[in-house]
């Protein structure tokens, strides 16, 4: 065989079912080893959109999602989707393509150095200039793509590597499992919990895992604490439970700040510093354990005076057992605090007029999709609104984005969580500045034949960004846009498009939407002057004398 045909030999061992990307000149041994395999490829229409689905992909399973381009500007359009994977912890196995490496005609044509570019960005990237190394190299890069905080890892296939005559086979793959965490480190942690007047539990993205969602679950059955979340850890345990105190969308001055205030001691699990703080520590007397894979990386705001490290699973189950004699008297101000919530937070609809709170609209989508459905969010102020007021019921039922922020990811992020989950309702939430930064692969969802619901947002401006110029007093300026007709655009794709118009409608078309098949698309003008109202006034001037 050859080195393309051994190499997709080695992604057959790991397991991978689909590739993302697009193909160029220096990758055609690589497709056409693809088209004789039982690997799937996805075309899409931007590589940035490729790694965005690939790392949905390796979200949502815990297995490395795979996408591939070719050399120069495929490869540099890989760079944010990279920069996501790295910041989020999303394991993912690039692929891009090269010039041949030992002998070449064309100069420097389209070379850049992908491999240097990528250094920064990856847990590991090589370039393959022996087509005798790829079983190691394969096996070596999906165990470093998953092991610890999951992440990135890259190859660069030349092209004349990928001809390269080979007799080799793919080495034997195994699962890799976690040390334990010192039981010391766990007595200590047990110890501050139940001296803790008012512990709290905190899970940040990495307890989002489906083997830690369960245990998670148990410990606060078993315990009776209360628990809140960072954006990117919402849903490990459902947001419904009495004892859940919602999540910590904004880093200060919220409802559930009141909690995090009076907290002794807070329980950081899965909690790491690439996500906006969810507090700021100071040096009074409330205690931080942090309980992850890794050590903390220390920041200004970020200290933890105790540390358990080792698979969070394991740490969870022991510290279930050694706190199940806990007292489950409720904690009245802890109490009180989900009841201000309840009230200002998860029951304001907001105002019944047109166009729509954003509120209004996070509690028409709740309450409109199945608890089992996907909600893909794009990056824009609303994400604030869904991380604060939506309820996740499971794990990865709510998908966002607070490590890189990147907007462009909403729609190709629902596309990869449709590919896994295609018995699952996958909505995305764009806003209309997000929407239009990868909006060509509705292209790619209608060819896919793919059941989405799209709501675009619109705003007609970058309304996140508009909100903060506010709040700086500077004045209205460089950030208003215009749109397409988001309607015959989603036609000339061959989706539905449909628009709201006047108030109470949306919920019975978006009901409609996830019960016929196709790409639809939503568009939904929204009114953010409920931003001030609620962030700068209602919040800044509420009382923790609950």
């Amino acid at each position: 065989m050859n080195g393309a045909e051994l190499l997709v030999q080695c992604l057959e061992n790991e397991g991978v079912k689909i590739i993302f990307g697009i193909p160029g000149e220096e990758n055609l041994a690589f497709l056409e080893a693809l088209r004789n395999s039982k690997i799937r490829l996805i075309l899409t229409r931007h590589e940035q959109a490729a790694g965005f689905m690939a790392a949905t992909y390796g979200r949502l399973t815990g297995k490395p999602g795979v996408c591939l381009s070719t050399l120069g500007p495929g490869a540099t359009n890989f760079v944010t989707a990279v920069s996501y994977c790295l910041l989020g912890g999303m394991p993912v196995v690039f692929i891009t393509g090269q010039k041949p490496i030992k002998k070449s005609k064309q100069g420097r044509f389209q070379i850049l150095d992908v491999v240097r570019m990528m250094e920064p960005l990856t847990k590991f990237t090589k370039q393959i200039v022996n087509s005798g190394t790829i079983p190691a190299t394969i096996r070596d890069i999906f165990r470093i793509a998953v092991h610890g905080k999951s992440g990135p890892v890259h190859i660069e296939l030349p092209e004349d590597i990928a001809a390269e005559k080979i007799d080799s086979k793919p080495f034997e793959s195994h699962s890799l499992h976690y040390p334990v965490a010192n039981p010391e480190a766990i007595a200590q942690a047990v110890e501050l919990i139940k001296q803790a007047q008012y512990p709290l539990i905190l899970f940040g993205a990495a307890a989002n895992r489906y083997h830690i969602c369960p245990v998670a679950r148990e410990l606060i059955k078993t315990t009776g604490l209360y628990f809140f979340t960072t954006q990117m850890g919402k849903g490990v345990v459902d947001e419904h439970s009495p004892r859940c105190l919602g999540t910590a969308a904004l880093s200060d001055h919220d409802y559930l700040h009141c909690a995090i205030d009076r907290a002794d001691v807070i329980i950081n699990v899965g909690y790491d510093v690439v996500e906006k703080p969810p507090f700021f520590m100071n040096q009074g007397a409330m205690k931080v354990i942090h309980i992850n894979f890794a050590p903390a990386d220390i920041d200004e705001v970020y200290f933890p005076q105790h540390e358990v490290l080792g698979d969070i699973g394991h740490t969870l189950l022991a510290l279930k057992e050694a706190l199940s004699d806990m007292d489950h008297q409720d904690n009245d101000f802890f109490h009180r605090v989900h009841t201000e919530l309840s009230t200002h937070v998860f029951q304001d609809q907001g105002h019944d007029c047109f166009p729509n709170t954003p509120q209004r609209i996070v509690s028409d989508v709740r309450k409109t999709v199945a608890d089992s459905s996907i909600v893909s969010l794009d990056n824009g102020m609303y994400k604030i609104w869904f991380a604060r007021n939506f309820k996740a019921t499971h794990s990865h039922s709510l998908l966002l984005d607070n490590a890189l922020a990147t907007m462009g990811a909403g729609l190709p992020v629902a596309i990869g969580a449709k590919l896994v989950h295609p018995e699952k309702q996958v909505i995305a939430v764009c806003g209309d500045g997000g929407f239009m930064m990868n909006s060509q692969e509705l292209e790619t969802a209608v060819r896919l034949d793919l059941h989405l619901v799209i709501i675009i947002l619109r705003d007609n401006g970058y309304g996140m960004i508009k909100w903060k110029q506010r709040g700086m007093d500077f004045p209205d300026f460089g950030l208003d846009f215009g749109n397409p007709d988001f309607i015959q655009y989603a036609e000339s794709y061959g989706a539905k498009g449909y628009r709201i118009t006047e108030n109470g409608t949306f919920t019975s078309l978006l009901s409609s939407c996830l019960n016929a098949p196709g790409v639809h698309l939503i568009e939904v003008p929204v009114d953010y002057s409920e931003n001030e109202k609620v962030f700068l006034k209602e919040l800044q001037n509420k009382t923790c004398l609950l």
